[in-house]
């Protein structure tokens, strides 16, 4: 079989498409993006059979696969962990109503929080929908996995949580390849109680997703993913979850001495689980993430006859990214010799790329802003959001997607003026119009730059979906037209930019300031015109 060396991300993208994936959707998200990317490449050949759309956002992604799934193909999304937020109303509805044909949402969590807001754990989404969860520790079961998540699905009706994290997202290995399958069709979905949970039907069909648990435990227990191994030394018992087997077995250089559960798929594997805790007087729950499994372990109150260590004991830490030294710490084992230890790079601040349009917004933001002592600037999810860092300094507030509008708006109806949004034209299209809406209707006294750079530049310079309709949408709101006004943010248009800035700053109602220019970093990749300047759009 063909090996081909893979990001945990590109391995599970192929193996959906080994797999007989025929739609996928994503909107991009750190550390997820690269699957997508992945999936709109093979898209973009000719003959692949593979349709790609990069949605909205993430709702709008997973009832998009859902769609195709009703109509009797195997179908993908993925988001990352806080796109899950956007789409929990869909995946907790998509679990009650069921699938047709096979569904897999793939998300990428992010522990740490190298590019997120938090670090919330995915797996607890899935038991909360009561539907399975595959979360793979190396990059080979990442490729496994999809199929074996699809046959799973349509086996159950259910969706199927995928569940990386960010070491595996974004590391490499070699994959062994199998045969791409063919996968027929199914014919579209007819039972319609299925699909319309009016309450009649939506209780019918809950009452049938709580009784089929016990299945989903029962393909737990025998999944060729979830392996038990005994060893000689019962005062410990070992739990990993995913990715964690890998520290494991690198902390022991091998197979460790105590009895070893390899987790990787849920819900828990109840028969494995009473097996190791019967032989083990404690037992350590290593996972990448919440305390999931340990707190399902420990119970309330705590169980008394096996202890329970990990994360909430404190024997790893609570927060964080799992690492190889700190499971170390928790067994005891010593530290690496310093010629061995890894050594990392000194970290970086991030900064906003030199040349890049954002920059000279908030040079003519901050500008207009100097008359203006009690004016508040809520910001959005972007690149834009090292606006917060020096030499800027400009924005005040940054939550989640959207909210830099929404948190505008409830600020100015308490009488807080000026109260100014940024936010850019993906994230806008993503999760900003509803607020922008909220706004017209209200009559709001509220300035809303949006820094158009033609591009969701944060990941990588994926298409926007603003990209030459934005102002159209903006009018089709209901943005009054003589309060719809344009930047250019470039050094030599500065003080008409802050000019134009000051006058809507001072207008005690509902003003839209769209900043235009490219991405620098899209502008660079494009080719260049015959006078050797970059073609912009």
């Amino acid at each position: 079989m063909p090996k081909r060396l893979l990001l945990g991300n590109e391995a599970v993208a192929q193996g959906a498409i080994d797999a007989g994936l025929h739609n996928a959707y994503a909107y991009p998200g750190t550390p997820s993006t690269e699957l997508p990317e992945y999936l709109a490449r093979i898209a973009a050949a000719a003959g692949s059979g593979l349709r790609f759309h990069w949605a909205a956002n993430e709702k709008t992604a997973l009832e998009e696969a859902l769609g195709a799934s009703y109509a009797g193909h195997r179908a993908l999304a993925a988001m990352k962990h806080v796109g899950l937020n956007v789409a929990a109303d869909a995946f907790l509805n998509a679990a009650i109503a069921g699938v047709n044909a096979g569904l897999i949402v793939v998300v990428g969590d992010d522990p740490s929080m190298h590019s997120s807001q938090n670090e919330q754990d995915s797996r607890l989404y899935a038991a909360m929908a009561m539907v399975p969860c595959l979360e793979p520790s190396t990059q080979q079961e990442a490729y496994e996995m999809p199929r074996v998540a699809f046959e799973l699905s349509e086996r159950l009706r259910a969706p199927v949580l995928l569940r990386l994290t960010t070491r595996l997202a974004h590391s490499r290995a070699d994959v062994t390849l199998g045969d791409r399958q063919s996968v027929e069709p199914r014919r579209v979905a007819n039972d319609r109680k299925q699909f319309i949970l009016l309450p009649v039907n939506a209780r019918g069909s809950y009452r049938r997703l709580v009784e089929a648990q016990g299945e989903r435990v029962r393909a737990s227990e025998e999944s060729p993913f979830n392996i038990l191994q005994d060893g000689p030394d019962t005062s410990l018992g070992i739990i990993a979850c995913g990715i964690a087997q890998n520290y494991v077995l690198e902390a022991f250089a091998g197979p460790p001495p105590h009895p070893f559960l390899k987790l990787s798929q849920y819900p828990l594997p109840v028969a494995l689980l009473e097996k190791m805790l019967a032989r083990c007087p404690r037992v350590l729950v290593v996972e990448d993430g919440y305390p999931h499994v340990e707190r399902a372990l420990r119970g309330t109150p705590p169980r008394t006859d096996v202890k329970i260590a990990g994360r909430l004991s404190g024997d790893l830490p609570r927060t964080g990214e799992l690492t190889p030294g700190a499971l170390r710490r928790a067994l005891a084992i010593e530290a690496l010799p310093e010629r061995l230890a890894p050594t990392l790079p000194v970290p970086r601040p991030p900064a906003l790329c030199a040349g890049c349009p954002h920059a000279d917004s908030f040079l003519a933001l901050n500008a207009a802003l100097a008359s203006f002592p009690d004016a508040r600037v809520f910001s959005d999810i972007g690149c834009y959001t090292l606006g917060a860092l020096p030499p800027y300094e400009s924005i005040d507030t940054c939550l989640d997607m959207g909210a830099s509008v929404t948190m505008a708006k409830g600020a100015a109806d308490t009488g807080l003026r000026p109260a100014v949004a940024v936010i850019g034209d993906s994230t806008f299209t993503h999760s900003g119009m509803t607020g922008l809406l909220d706004c017209v209707d209200g009559g709001t006294p509220v300035t809303v730059l949006v820094l158009d750079n033609a591009t969701v530049a944060m990941t990588g310079g994926q298409p926007s979906l603003a990209e030459d309709r934005l102002t159209g949408i903006l009018a089709g709101l209901g943005v009054p037209a003589d309060h719809l006004r344009l930047l250019d943010p470039r050094p030599a248009e500065h003080d008409a930019n802050v000019r134009i800035l000051e006058d809507e700053l001072r207008y005690d109602g509902l003003s839209v300031v769209v900043s235009r220019r490219e991405c620098i970093q899209t502008a660079r990749r494009r080719p260049r015109g015959g006078d050797g300047s970059s073609e912009a759009r």
